[in-house]
């Protein structure tokens, strides 16, 4: 372990130009976020609590708010009533798309937990069973197929056109929001009306703009990944229109209803103490993921992105094309965690999943990925999903476990 983490710190040494680049970003969107929390003069009562229907609910409100500010958006959705991203993302198709509505999605195939919000695995409760028509258009070498898409979106006859930035359980790369730029700004020379919604998980925070600022009309994601700092308990957010979030808010709760209702239940002081530390935590699982891909390209394994490549997410692939060293490594992670250190993960069936995943998280909230956590599908080319870290120094710790564990 001891040669292992002297590994480690002479690699930070050498890769120290690429982290400082961490540091302004973070600096950024620290600014950003104190901005936000003092125009909007959140104060210690807004921590107060509400139950039952939770009418009047001052601090909920000033939170969406706060986020509104952040996000550059008219009005947000963020409540603890969202179980997670996935949950976030049905709530808001569901909430946007009517029957014979079309669904256009331009990264390809969506991630696995939305095939039967969507209806490409069948399920009587999915969007296809309410009517909702669905098409992909898939990815040309890690980009945008700009000539399929807007020949298909000139027709206007698309309601929702939907992008997952982060790259989820596949092999491509993630979408800088510069490329989520280029192709609204394509889109909205030949069309104007479709809604254009993005999936923000695991983005949020990793560059100084969001989707909503480059065009988006509507930008999903969950609090326990970036935004809640490993502090929010649980919960998601919809930001964008004011009219779709109103839509969503009453998908969300009830007709008539919509961001009237809904008890914070306590999470409100979480909440936001969860977003006041999300850029420097953020940034910790920044520094974790550049650390990893050097040291593990260094070890002879092949990595997406390199560690001197551009952030979209806070996510790193490690490509072992071997599923004991997938396994390995994810054991590897969840030793080197504080929570569940002495249990050993094995690859099984996942609800939402079509394999079987091994998933690594020692979290303090339950399935949190801004915390050090690792998972993959058990399907070639075996790829490693890590994600997250609290703070750099745990990273590194982590690390050090999986690599022990890899090389046992």
């Amino acid at each position: 372990m001891n040669e292992i983490l002297e590994l480690i710190n002479k690699s930070e040494i050498e890769i120290k130009d690429e982290l400082k680049k961490i540091d302004e970003i973070v600096l950024f969107n620290s600014m950003k976020v104190l901005d936000a929390f003092q125009k909007e003069g959140v104060s210690e009562y807004h921590f107060n609590s509400t139950t039952g229907y939770g009418y009047n609910d001052i601090g909920r409100d000033v939170i969406e708010k706060v986020y509104s500010n952040i996000f550059k958006s008219e009005d947000a959705l963020v409540r603890s009533q969202f179980i997670s991203g996935s949950h976030a993302l049905a709530t808001a198709l569901f909430g946007v798309l009517r029957p014979n509505d079309i669904m256009l999605c331009i990264t390809g195939t969506p991630y696995d937990t939305l095939h039967e919000v969507i209806g490409i695995k069948d399920n009587s409760s999915s969007l296809k069973s309410f009517g909702v028509k669905y098409e992909e258009i898939d990815l040309v070498d890690n980009g945008f197929d700009y000539e399929k898409i807007i020949n298909r979106v000139k027709e206007n006859d698309i309601k929702v056109i939907y992008i997952q930035r982060s790259k989820g359980y596949s092999t491509r790369k993630s979408l800088s929001i510069q490329r989520i730029e280029n192709i609204i700004s394509k889109i909205r020379e030949v069309n104007k009306d479709a809604i254009i919604m993005i999936d923000n998980c695991y983005c949020e925070l990793v560059n100084k703009k969001e989707p909503i600022e480059v065009g988006a009309d509507v930008c999903v994601g969950s609090l326990i990944k970036n935004l809640g700092g490993g502090i929010a308990p649980n919960g998601g957010y919809v930001v964008g229109r004011k009219d779709l979030i109103e839509l969503i808010s009453e998908r969300l709760t009830v007709p008539g209803e919509g961001k009237e209702v809904g008890p914070s239940l306590g999470a409100n002081k979480s909440i936001l103490q969860g977003l006041y530390s999300a850029p420097s935590v953020v940034g910790s699982a920044l520094k974790t993921a550049i650390l990893t891909s050097y040291v593990l390209q260094n070890k002879g394994y092949d990595v997406e992105p390199k560690y001197n490549e551009e952030r979209v997410d806070i996510v790193q692939n490690i490509i072992f094309n071997d599923p004991d060293k997938l396994i390995k490594y994810c054991q590897g992670i969840q030793m080197g965690s504080a929570i569940d250190s002495n249990a050993i993960p094995e690859a099984s069936d996942m609800p939402g999943y079509d394999d079987k995943v091994i998933m690594a998280s020692g979290s303090f909230t339950q399935g949190s990925s801004i915390e050090l956590s690792c998972d993959g599908p058990l399907r070639p080319p075996y790829i490693a999903y890590q994600q997250g870290s609290l703070t750099f120094e745990y990273g590194k710790l982590g690390l050090a476990r999986a690599i022990e564990r890899l090389e046992k």
